[in-house]
């Protein structure tokens, strides 16, 4: 049986990285970049990304990313740019613009590159775009003939952003070790159609040893506004391991959820890891996995201000029965729910949600108890 694995045509991470920008586009054989990017990446970005292109003889242009990435503000982007002709879109900023300069350069027929200025989320190296409607909910996923040409983490740009997000990039990227596990135990495919290669198994792996070594600290660094060699592992495993992981490994229940949880309004204005980072320990409910690593995993959570309960997530109230049929009936729908062995039902669904958030809420009454914060961690500024 075939299987496939997916990769960025390159990666480049480190301190400064922006400025190789130009130089790395012009080696790649492209002339005419287009840059998405929104209003406040622009102020502060753009002059040192126009630079480095220009420096490197490339004709720059950029465009402005509305705020959402649905096909509409992608067909208008598209539109708007197609007159200059770029052979390149990057896409400079967090997931949704990324996602948004990838849907630009599909219609185009350019290829893209990627410049994360936070690191959220694994959605750099991956060949998909999440697609929304103008209320912000998830509507469906397109997808690239092929993977980002280059994708480019400037870690000094990271580091200065606030570190709530970058928290939110370890809640998705713990999730990929069981979610892989899970599409392969299932018989599922990954996003490229096939069962997932032993390689992708393992990055997923290589993805949860290093975040729950390095998490807490990388995190304070980040707190801190200190870039160190913690803060370096941690960005490669939850932009890099995590993206071709989660590509090539396959999605479950963690990222299906995703799709129940906001479908509560309470709920859906949450960032995409911090929904998933709660999604993984309803997973592992579900699986039935042992107390030792659920606990464990917790303690990360906690210690890196990601939410284990649903009041964490905004909902303030106890679920009524209607919503939490809401939270099923949506999660089921969704795709990735199939992956998982025994078949996910409904009630065992249901189940693993109050488990997961009952512990949850007992974690949180034991940290009060000890007074100890998380380390170096503001919470969810």
């Amino acid at each position: 049986m075939l299987r496939t694995i997916g990769f960025p045509g390159q990666y480049t991470q480190g301190p400064g990285a922006l400025d190789a920008l130009g130089e790395q586009l012009a080696r790649a054989g492209f002339a005419r970049a287009v840059v998405l990017c929104d209003a406040a990446v622009g102020e502060s970005l753009w002059p040192r990304v126009d630079a480095s292109l220009r420096r490197a003889g490339l004709d720059a242009h950029r465009a402005m990313f509305p705020g959402e990435c649905t096909k509409g503000a992608i067909a208008d982007l598209a539109n708007r740019v197609r007159a200059f002709v770029p052979d390149v879109v990057v896409g400079l900023g967090g997931g949704k613009a990324i996602d948004c300069a990838k849907g630009v350069a599909m219609a185009l027929g350019a290829q893209v590159a990627v410049c994360p200025t936070i690191a959220s989320n694994d959605a750099p190296t991956s060949r998909l775009i999440v697609l929304y409607d103008d209320d912000h909910r998830v509507v469906g996923v397109d997808y690239l003939s092929r993977n980002p040409v280059l994708v480019l983490v400037d870690t000094d740009v990271i580091v200065r952003a606030p570190v709530r997000f970058f928290a939110a990039g370890i809640g998705d990227a713990i999730s990929k070790r069981f979610e892989a596990a899970q599409c392969c135990a299932s018989g599922g495919h990954n996003s490229f159609g096939t069962p997932p290669l032993d390689t992708a198994l393992r990055l997923t792996n290589m993805v949860y040893d290093v975040l729950m070594s390095d998490g807490r600290a990388a995190c304070a660094a980040v707190a801190a506004g200190r870039l160190d060699a913690t803060v370096e592992r941690v960005v490669e495993a939850t932009v890099l391991l995590s993206g071709v992981g989660f590509e090539s490994g396959g999605l479950s229940l963690a990222h299906a959820l995703i799709r129940g949880l906001t479908a509560i309004p309470s709920i859906s204005s949450m960032l995409h890891g911090e929904l998933v980072a709660f999604g993984t320990l309803v997973q592992m409910e579900a699986e039935g996995q042992n107390d030792q690593d659920i606990e464990a995993l917790i303690e990360l959570l906690v210690a890196v201000a990601l939410p284990v309960t649903l009041r964490e997530l905004g909902q303030r109230d106890a679920l009524t029965q209607a919503e939490r049929d809401t939270i099923v009936d949506a999660t089921l729908a969704a795709a990735y729910s199939r992956h998982m062995t025994p078949p996910l039902t409904a009630g065992r669904l249901a189940r693993a949600l109050h488990d997961a958030d009952r512990r949850g809420e007992a974690a949180l009454r034991r940290r009060a108890a000890t007074t100890i914060a998380p380390v170096d961690a503001p919470g969810l500024v």
